[in-house]
């Protein structure tokens, strides 16, 4: 048994088949050493997926509420793909956990070890992924790529993914998606890139830009989830070629610089070759600087390394997917900002970030939710 259910679907029929990856990498081999905690794998891209394969929903941290997972199902068949359900997905574990850490972490192993899945959606953020860490061998996710999609919390999984030599996508969630029936433009952009359509971002130019041109595997997202995972086993910024997405939601500045710092007295920043700045959505101003960016970019200016603030992504309204572990080219210019990935096999799709509009923002209350400020089950 591999402890999943297919929604509307009375049996489960394991089919195998031969994954194709698409290396990034000089040495792709499931032979590979698993990397000491200084080192990163060069990640290979997970197939991209195609009309009729299997997407896991899974809830690795807070749990969700039966009604959005399944809303969410119904997008996914809406799409062409076929929804399974994590075993312990309707479990509530000390009031606000799907289940305690081994059952999360079961099924999290089970969506790795099932080849007839190709995706693994996670349904919300909120806090708990961290238990994953020592339960989850590096192995075993390197040994079955295959897309990992969330934001939140689900940044320290990225993070394990990215150690484990496979990319990942930071990107909206089930709890959105059930709520926006799908038709949104974070949920459109990333089913996209599941099924191989590429973005290359172009970013309207911002007063607090630093310009320059760099290249690096791209790690990070939630500030206050990944900065506690620096000299960790899932460590992904200690090698020297990162470019350093971050992103947070109400925390004032005060919390901001004090997780920027300890980033810095890690070593962190003698690493980082440019920095993507998302959105910092209703975070303090509790320190005299005109907003949390311009706080950061303050401190950065020293590093002489490129800067694109005010990108699209985290807990705002418009959250685009972006890929974690990818080598990214980030071009910051006068009149624009540019972020590609090197990822073969797809389709590149030019995105002007400045014509995206929201027409169904995300509530304060579910923000809230998904980031773990606020725990509601409706």
């Amino acid at each position: 048994m591999n402890g999943f259910k297919f929604f509307r679907s009375s049996a489960v029929v394991a089919t195998f088949f031969s994954l194709t990856l698409i290396a990034c990498s000089n040495d792709s081999s499931s032979e590979a050493s698993i990397p000491e905690p200084s080192q990163i794998e060069e990640c290979v891209a997970p197939a991209f997926l195609k009309k009729g394969d299997k997407i896991a929903l899974l809830s690795p941290s807070y749990h969700t509420p039966d009604s959005n997972v399944e809303n969410t199902a119904k997008v996914l068949e809406d799409w062409g793909f076929k929804p399974v359900i994590g075993k312990h997905v309707g479990a509530i574990y000390a009031g606000k956990y799907a289940g305690n850490a081994d059952e999360r972490a079961e099924d999290f192993i089970d969506a790795l070890k099932d080849t007839s899945i190709k995706a693994i959606l996670t349904n919300r953020g909120g806090y708990g992924a961290i238990h994953l860490i020592d339960r989850v061998d590096l192995k075993t996710v390197r040994d079955n790529p295959k897309w990992l999609i969330g934001f939140s919390d689900i940044s320290t999984l990225h993070a394990m993914e990215t150690k484990a030599g496979v990319m990942s996508i930071h990107g909206t969630m089930s709890s959105f998606i059930g709520k926006t029936g799908g038709e949104d433009d974070n949920s459109i952009y990333m089913r996209d890139l599941l099924l191989g359509k590429v973005p290359k971002y172009k970013v309207p130019a911002n007063k607090l830009n630093i310009n320059g041109k760099a290249k690096g595997v791209l790690v990070g997202g939630n500030m206050a989830t990944f900065v506690p995972l620096a000299g960790s086993p899932v460590d992904v910024y200690s090698e020297d070629g990162i470019i350093l997405f971050l992103e947070e939601l109400e925390e004032t500045m005060r919390n901001l610089d004090r997780m920027f710092s300890s980033l810095e007295l890690r070593g962190v920043m003698e690493n980082v070759k440019g920095v993507v700045l998302g959105e910092f959505e209703e975070c303090g101003t509790d320190l005299d600087f005109d907003s949390p960016e311009a706080m950061l970019i303050e401190r950065l200016k020293k590093y002489n390394i490129p800067v694109m603030a005010g990108f699209p992504a985290g807990h705002g309204d418009i959250n685009l997917p972006i890929v974690m572990g990818a080598t990214v080219t980030l071009d910051v210019k006068d009149k624009e900002a540019t972020l590609a990935f090197n990822i073969n096999g797809g389709d590149e799709v030019d995105v002007d970030t400045d014509k995206l509009t929201t027409e169904k923002p995300m509530p304060k209350a579910l923000r809230k939710m998904l980031s773990g400020k606020s725990f509601d089950l409706e």
